[in-house]
């Protein structure tokens, strides 16, 4: 019996490896840069919601101070992850706005309230845009 000889079977071995080489890198960085892009945006996320927290934070630290003295006007409090930025207008009826910030994030709370006869009474409380 005769073999034949096939001309290049070597040659197509080493491409078909190749080409499933790159295939697997390509797979490998794509799935590293979707870990990566996650993590961020979950570090985004939980940053934005201590944001949240301290905002909360100094909107509950107003009515208290407003109910010790109806004057109060506000300040900014430092907090373990970031600050929180109070300011308190009106007479009767008080508007509390708490900017909570925790690195570049930056979250608002609105708080409406009534104080009347040494009684203060919430009667909103939203976070703003």
């Amino acid at each position: 019996m005769r073999r034949l000889h096939t001309i290049g079977s070597n040659g197509q071995t080493l491409i078909a490896l190749l080409i499933f080489m790159m295939l697997a890198i390509m797979i490998t960085t794509t799935a590293v840069a979707v870990t990566v892009i996650n993590s961020q945006a979950g570090a985004a996320y939980a940053n934005g919601g201590m944001a949240l927290d301290n905002a909360t934070t100094g909107a509950e630290n107003a009515v208290i101070q407003l109910e010790r003295d109806p004057n109060y006007t506000g300040e900014t409090m430092t907090l373990t992850n970031g600050t929180a930025t109070i300011t308190v207008s009106g007479s009767g009826t008080k508007t509390i706005t708490s900017v909570g910030t925790n690195g570049n994030f930056e979250r608002t709370v609105t708080v409406v309230a009534t104080y009347a006869s040494n009684t203060i009474t919430v009667t909103s409380w939203t976070e703003t845009p």
